[in-house]
């Protein structure tokens, strides 16, 4: 018989609580690899919480998901321009994913926004992100070098070969100087696994243009907030959101009475909301949410910089207009169940 001692016991239980961790996290990959997501509904691109000393910040992260899910969204979008991506090391990725994945325990899909600067680059994160338990992944357009038509319909192709993780192509030529065309849809139509559009052009026509020419080939996710009603009334499935991450009861009522026919308890909620949803259409929309948060109780102010916190006027405005929306908030009917 071997004799253990008080270490190695300490040893043993470490070794044993991580094989549970670890068989967990494996059981809910394996979850994950099986799932197919449904484009639609509500999907939260999620802020990106840090401490006071610029680490991730876990803690504040799971509360924030964690009200997401409860509220009843449809997925998780990582790491996208409302989460601060461009200043996300490789490493916080990974950790935002397999958290995240840890927390939705195989109920709802994470995705995982691509945005890096080549071809190959992208090639890998896609591989890494369905390592690391991701179910989906959202692209962007190469980011720094503005890419013709050809060049770009050719990355998305290359990345989406190169794995078998379903993708929502996110269109916001407003922002991200690429627009993708219809005709360069049809290109991209040629991949099973481009499933979506993030549609951001701001031309709500462009839901009707996309039914036309591709019936239900695509799903339709409007990714402006101010238009989110007015596209799924328009036929978009869903709606990635930004103010989501404040009020996500508030966001997914509004989607869910508006597919279920409940048009005017929809309009009701949306004019109360839309002074709030105008604060994502801004270059401050990261710090706008993440005051949003604060106010709601779901989350921190902390961004990283170069971005910095609200000062002065425009911070008293922004207050101003959360703190009128919180007065008046509504009280929700019973969307989850239509």
């Amino acid at each position: 018989m071997i004799n253990i001692n008080k270490s190695g016991k300490i040893i043993l239980s470490i070794v044993k609580k991580y094989k549970i961790i670890n068989t967990k996290f494996s059981y809910i990959c394996r979850k994950f690899k099986n799932m197919s997501i449904q484009w639609k509904g509500v999907m939260p691109a999620v802020t990106t919480k840090f401490t006071d000393n610029d680490t991730l910040d876990l803690v504040n992260f799971e509360v924030n998901i964690r009200a997401q899910v409860k509220a009843g969204v449809s997925g998780i979008i990582l790491g996208g321009t409302l989460g601060e991506a461009s200043t996300l090391t490789a490493e916080e990725k990974k950790s935002l994913i397999i958290k995240t994945v840890e927390i939705v325990e195989g109920k709802i899909p994470v995705i995982i926004n691509i945005a890096e600067q080549s071809t190959k680059d992208a090639i890998e994160a896609a591989r890494l992100a369905k390592a690391y338990g991701a179910t989906g992944l959202m692209m962007l357009p190469p980011m720094r070098y503005k890419a013709d038509a050809r060049e770009t319909v050719t990355y998305f192709k290359k990345v989406a070969n190169s794995t078998t993780l379903p993708i929502i192509i996110y269109n916001n030529p407003v922002d991200y100087g690429i627009e993708v065309t219809l005709d360069m849809f049809a290109e991209l139509a040629e991949c099973d696994n481009i499933q979506a559009v993030k549609e951001s052009t701001r031309d709500i026509s462009n839901v009707t243009r996309m039914r036309n020419r591709f019936g239900n080939r695509f799903a339709i996710l409007c990714g402006v907030d101010t238009l989110a009603l007015e596209s799924i009334l328009m036929g978009a499935d869903g709606w990635v959101a930004g103010l989501v991450c404040a009020f996500p009861a508030e966001t997914v009522a509004i989607c869910n009475l508006a597919k279920a026919g409940k048009i005017q308890e929809a309009i009701a909620i949306n004019r109360w909301f839309l002074p709030l949803l105008e604060l994502d259409i801004s270059t401050k929309l990261v710090q706008n949410i993440k005051l949003a948060e604060v106010a709601t109780g779901i989350g921190t102010e902390n961004v990283r910089e170069p971005r910095l916190s609200l000062a002065g006027e425009e911070r008293k405005r922004v207050l101003a207009i959360i703190e009128a929306g919180l007065k008046t908030r509504p009280t929700l009917p019973d969307y989850k169940n239509l």
